[in-house]
């Protein structure tokens, strides 16, 4: 397919002479009224314009601003008889591929088309490649091909570019920030804000989602924007939305629905477009009849649901993810020897146990398998006794510390612990002796939260 040229030029004496020389290679259309170019733009696609720097009345860089918002993928050429470094400079500043004075050379001028072409080619090649691999990013372990998994994912694709807010259910572990961001990076809104409800102090959600006012309580010293206004245009994201408090959600219940809040010791109304996606691992419906949550509030968040099954519902999925997370890992990537796959003895475990931490536990026993292997391959005796039902020996336990650094014990110590209490956050706490709030930054630390 030919590349399409705009030829924008007040002579139309010029336009007629390059049309003739460049539409043996090039479909090219022209206008003297830069008005009637732009408006050829909006409803037409072009690949390059050929810009006079002045255009009867017309300033030819104002003209190029326009362009860019029509759309910033065009390349541009400038054309000028009064050739200066400022308006040079200031052509290239405001997005112009180069600049040529006039007259002009015809093989020159190809030359030039020929690489503003191509540049804009690559530039789209890399827009696309960054396209997919944010989207590959953005939905990380949502891999699968269990029809529970493909429900998701089309859910996903579904409902993406829809303001309805959105609750997403499932086990501790199972992916509900993912598809909370899948949906958020697949779409068009511009800001993603993630709160962690039950990482808040009680008395702080009105201060954080609200703002507040210097001089609102002590040590306010000045004003402080609050998430729901950095969300403004954007996506709010409440991991663990449970654990928000009984006496806010009505707060946060009328903000959603005036779509505007006051910040705390202030008067001023701050209004606000967000899109809530929500997420629990709790049955909300029964803190409902329990009245620890709000039955309007729910029916305001959960105009789409999505279930997100835990990992021994889809068992035919472990081996994909297994494979995932060696190819992804980190510290499998960074070790001397990389990790090839696993031995079917190994992957037959894997693919039985129930998996009580879901995708992450299988993530986190990938990474300590990968850590301990002795080769290429991870193998039965790499793997957490838990899979073999037999408890370390002193050798082996004196193998799996051996080289391990401070940090990779500290995690291995960490994960024990949460699958041990299912992963209660204050009983794998007062395992480990220290606070509820130091866990929290261990286990962000770590990526186990």
């Amino acid at each position: 397919m030919q590349a399409r040229v705009l030829i924008l030029d007040d002579e139309s004496g010029i336009c007629i002479s390059l049309s003739l020389a460049l539409q043996p290679e090039y479909d090219v259309a022209w206008e003297t009224d830069p008005r009637k170019g732009l408006e050829r733009m909006r409803a037409e696609s072009f690949d390059l314009v050929l810009l006079d720097l002045v255009i009867g009345e017309y300033d030819g860089l104002e003209i190029l601003e326009k362009i860019r918002q029509i759309d910033p993928r065009i390349a541009v050429i400038m054309m000028t008889a009064y050739g200066s470094i400022r308006s040079s400079v200031s052509a290239m500043k405001r997005g112009a591929f180069t600049y040529l004075t006039k007259p002009l050379d015809l093989e020159e001028l190809q030359i030039f088309m020929r690489q503003a072409l191509e540049f804009r080619a690559l530039n789209d090649s890399v827009a696309y490649l960054n396209e997919r691999l944010s989207a590959q990013a953005q939905t990380g372990e949502l891999v699968g091909v269990s029809p529970s998994m493909q429900t998701v994912l089309q859910m996903i694709e579904k409902f993406r570019n829809v303001d309805a807010s959105v609750l997403i259910n499932g086990e501790s572990g199972t992916g509900k920030g993912l598809v909370a961001q899948a949906l958020h990076f697949h779409g068009k809104r511009k800001h993603f804000v993630w709160v962690n409800c039950s990482a808040m102090d009680e008395d702080r959600f009105e201060a954080e989602f609200f703002g507040y006012k210097s001089g609102a309580y002590p040590g306010a010293v000045y004003d402080q924007r609050g998430k729901l206004d950095y969300a403004d245009q954007g996506t709010l994201y409440l991991e663990s939305i449970g654990d928000m408090p009984l006496a806010f959600q009505a707060k946060f219940l009328r903000a959603l629905q005036e779509k505007a809040f006051t910040p705390v010791g202030g008067r001023d109304i701050r209004r606000f477009d967000t899109r809530v996606i929500a997420s629990t691992n709790r049955d909300l419906r029964a803190m409902v009849e329990e009245r620890l949550f709000r039955k309007d509030l729910l029916y305001r968040l959960n105009a789409v649901e999505i279930d997100l099954p835990p990992l021994r519902e889809r068992r035919e999925d472990i081996p994909i993810l297994c494979a995932y997370f060696i190819r992804n890992s980190s510290t499998l990537r960074s070790k001397p020897c990389k990790i090839r796959g696993i031995t079917a003895e190994a992957q037959e475990l894997l693919n039985a146990h129930d998996y009580p931490g879901n995708v992450r536990e299988l993530a986190n026993t990938i990474d300590c398998a990968g850590i301990v292997a002795s080769d290429e391959w991870i193998r039965v005796k790499d793997l957490p006794y838990r899979f073999t039902d037999a408890s370390p020996s002193a050798d082996a336990s004196e193998k799996l510390l051996a080289g391990a650094t401070l940090q990779e014990l500290e995690r291995m110590a960490i994960l024990a612990s949460y699958r041990r209490n299912g992963g209660k956050r204050k009983l794998i706490a007062t395992e480990l002796g220290i606070s509820e709030r130091g866990l929290w930054n261990k286990l962000k630390e770590y990526d186990l939260s």
